[in-house]
């Protein structure tokens, strides 16, 4: 059977165009203009934005988590045995360096005082006695020592009975809040027992550990402020930076010394802590630019003078809402912005300076 004419032309044009596919597919021919401009230049360095920031002089602080701590805390304790009779002082409230916490009951106490008091009167008349018995020959100069010595011995007595009357009260070593109240009314107390614990709030401390790279930077008498979790600022200065490092975080405590006259900071308290470390060279970066180098360490990468990519380790001192104040660059730094992440130190690259 003949074939039309018009079936034997169209199927030659498919040969045609499917052989013509087949050659340009093998031996890559044929790129149109947009393809062509498409492909990029072999070798082209990479293109980068920068920008020129320049150095500032700021103050230098080591930052870290701390808390308020009150600057002495004891337990008063009794020195004698016996009930209690009273509690004057109300838990929680400001108490002055003497003030009673407890009061034993005195028991006998002053009836001891009483009789030592009377026998020391005694003593004191028979020793003046001796001696003007002495002085008319009656009496030798051993008597009137033994005579005197029963005085001292008398003396004595009454001491150790007006300090044990005094014992009765347990007193404030110092002004402060006594803030936890361990014996009531009626308990019977020994010696060593506890009657309380009474908190020294002013000065306050904040305490806070630093790593063992910026212990060394801290001095004692060096100017701190502290933000507590309420928002609340207090300034103060450092009062002790430890010498042994704990041996489990390898850090140091740090103690900050505040006025607290008022006694509104309590202990316990979560702080920022910023301690003065003196001045530095520092730049205003954004964010963005911080990247980690092949050893993992913080930084950022700028350009040198022949635009090539150099990479600086810093310091994040703080961060504000127009970026992140660094340590470590030195002097004013090209420092790129853009395309930070893909470029290598010592690669030359194309900039392109933004401000």
């Amino acid at each position: 059977m003949r074939m039309k004419p018009q079936y034997i032309f169209v199927i030659a044009a498919v040969a045609v165009v499917t052989l013509y596919f087949i050659i340009r597919t093998i031996f890559g021919g044929g790129e149109t203009p947009n393809e062509a401009k498409a492909k990029p230049v072999a070798n082209a360095p990479a293109s980068v934005q920068a920008r020129l920031i320049p150095a500032v002089s700021r103050d230098v602080q080591v930052v870290l988590r701390g808390r308020t701590e009150s600057a002495r805390t004891v337990v008063v304790r009794s020195e004698t045995a016996g009930v209690v009779a009273s509690a004057p002082a109300a838990e929680g409230s400001f108490v002055n360096r003497g003030a009673v916490l407890c009061r034993l009951a005195v028991d006998a106490r002053q009836a001891s005082l009483d009789q030592a008091r009377a026998n020391m009167r005694l003593r004191q008349l028979q020793q003046q006695a001796a001696v003007e018995l002495s002085n008319k020959g009656y009496r030798s100069k051993t008597q009137v020592l033994e005579s005197q010595a029963s005085l001292d011995a008398a003396q004595a007595t009454v001491r150790q009975a007006e300090i044990a009357l005094n014992q009765v009260n347990i007193r404030a070593p110092f002004a402060g809040v006594f803030d936890r109240r361990d014996a009531e009314i009626g308990a019977y107390l020994s010696p060593g027992q506890p009657c309380g614990t009474i908190i020294e709030l002013n000065p306050l401390l904040i305490v806070g550990d630093v790593p063992e790279t910026e212990a060394a930077k801290l001095r004692v008498g060096a100017p701190a402020t502290a933000r507590l979790v309420s928002g609340q600022m207090i300034a103060g200065r450092v009062r002790y930076v430890a010498r042994d490092a704990d041996p489990q975080t390898r850090t140091y405590r740090v103690e900050v010394s505040a006025a607290n006259p008022r006694m509104d900071v309590r202990s316990g308290l979560s702080a920022e802590v910023r301690i003065g470390t003196g001045a530095g060279q520092a730049h205003l970066v954004p964010v963005s630019t911080l990247v980690l180098d092949s050893a993992g360490r913080q930084g950022v990468r700028y350009l040198t003078a022949d635009n090539r990519v150099a990479f600086a380790p810093v310091t994040v001192m703080e961060e504000g809402p127009d970026g992140i104040w660094v340590l470590g660059l030195g002097g004013p730094q090209r420092v790129i912005t853009v395309g930070q992440s893909y470029v290598a130190e010592g690669q030359k690259v194309s900039v392109a300076l933004v401000r």
